[in-house]
């Protein structure tokens, strides 16, 4: 065992739960680590091995650990998880072996339902990932996406695994550009429902739905600031479709671009929500453009290839979008900062609709290929494609919003 290295030992002990130590280290983000697995065990069928397989290929897709089945490794997975009376438990450790001290301790219970034993196992996969890297995970998180499975495009949401699909709207029409608030408790997008496009709030807890743009003409791409207080969106009802901001509490409009002979299009935040980012077509091709929040000239973010589109604004500060070159749409990241960039996907297919997890490490994107729209996770420093839904999931899907938590 190389002294550098880490380990962790995740073991059924019974014991009392031990508070997580402090985190003392933060692994760099292109840092892989060997995880031998073999030594967790577990009840056979069930429950057990529902939390086993779900937490196994959490770590996977993490893009922190190579999993290995035996022999040397940089970490070391022990443990178990049991049925009990009350449901399944878990019980947890996690050591650096160098030095023995002790990063994780922790005990962790739930009903032996199939969500909320592959709830729990998301929650313990972050935590590990947490311990050990320094960095979020983000097992836990949701996605919200459209798909026509029912022969109209209506909002769905999954698990960050594509596990637990379910379909959140029944407008039957077309369903647009779902966009998660920042406590992941509501979402915006447009439906045509009323035979115009508009901008509803649904929360998720109640069901219930408002409608907050029904202007003459075009009401799209409606984003929440991160407080939640307040959404950017693109309205055509003073002309061309331009850039507004609408208070969410008091309903006060604000308009930011004025653009006789161009139009705006998807506006996203940044961290600090100080800025949006937003396509516009005033220079004759859709370009990626920077704003302060409280108005004020744009800035022009991009120049290389004929279109760059659907930016999403990461908590790591960077920004993601599609740039449409050699006849295909593919996915970079760009340093708003430095106005460095980073090409991410690179098959001959269309990549689109990019929008970031909250661990700035990962992108879901929408893929189309062959005349299908599929989703698919790339982890942005390892360059792996993940399909989000099996093949076997009929209709096309797109859209997709990775929730902030």
């Amino acid at each position: 065992m190389k002294l550098w290295g880490w380990m962790v030992v995740i073991v059924l002990i019974g014991m009392q739960s031990v508070a997580p130590a402090q985190v003392r280290v933060t692994k760099a983000m292109n840092e892989v680590s060997s995880l031998d697995i073999s030594q967790f065990v577990g009840q056979s069928g069930g429950a057990p091995t529902v939390f086993r397989q779900t937490l196994e290929a959490d770590l996977k897709a993490s893009g922190w650990f190579s999993l290995a089945g035996g022999g040397r490794a940089e970490f070391s997975l022990l443990g178990e998880a049991a049925l009990v009376r009350a449901g399944l438990e878990v019980r947890c450790e996690a050591y650096n072996v160098a030095s023995r001290e002790k990063l994780l301790g922790k005990t962790y219970n739930t009903n032996a339902t199939d969500r909320e034993v592959r709830r729990l196992a998301h929650k313990v996969a972050d935590d590990i990932v947490l311990a050990l890297t320094g960095h979020k995970g983000m097992a836990s998180t949701r996605i919200l996406l459209i798909g026509n499975r029912t022969g109209k495009k209506e909002v769905y949401l999954c698990d960050a695994d594509g596990q637990n699909l379910r379909q959140l709207t029944r407008d039957n029409t077309i369903s647009m550009a779902p966009k998660w608030s920042p406590d992941g408790s509501r979402f915006v997008y447009t439906s045509f429902r009323s035979h115009f496009p508009d901008v509803y709030l649904v929360n998720l807890d109640t069901g219930d739905r408002k409608c907050i743009a029904n202007y003459p003409g075009l009401n799209a791409s409606a984003a929440f600031s991160p407080d939640g207080r307040e959404v950017a969106l693109i309205l055509s009802k003073d002309g061309n479709p331009d850039l507004y901001i609408k208070n969410l509490a008091g309903g006060t409009l604000t308009r930011l671009t004025n653009t006789s002979r161009a139009a705006e299009a998807s506006p996203a935040w940044s961290p600090d929500g100080r800025q949006i980012v937003f396509v516009s077509d005033r220079s004759g091709t859709p370009q990626l453009y920077v704003m302060d929040r409280s108005g004020g000239e744009p800035r022009r973010l991009t120049s290389r290839g004929s279109q760059n589109v659907d930016p999403d604004w990461g908590a790591n500060g960077y920004i993601a979008y599609c740039s449409y070159i050699g006849r295909v749409y593919q996915v970079f990241v760009m340093n708003p900062a430095t106005m460095e960039f980073k090409q991410v996907t690179r098959e001959d297919a269309n990549y689109e609709d990019p929008s970031w997890a909250p661990d700035g490490r990962h992108i879901v994107c929408t893929r189309t290929a062959n005349y299908r729209s599929r989703i698919f996770m790339v982890d942005t420093l390892g360059g792996s494609l993940i399909p989000l839904l099996p093949e076997s999931e009929r209709g096309d899907w797109v859209a997709p919003n990775w929730s902030k938590q």
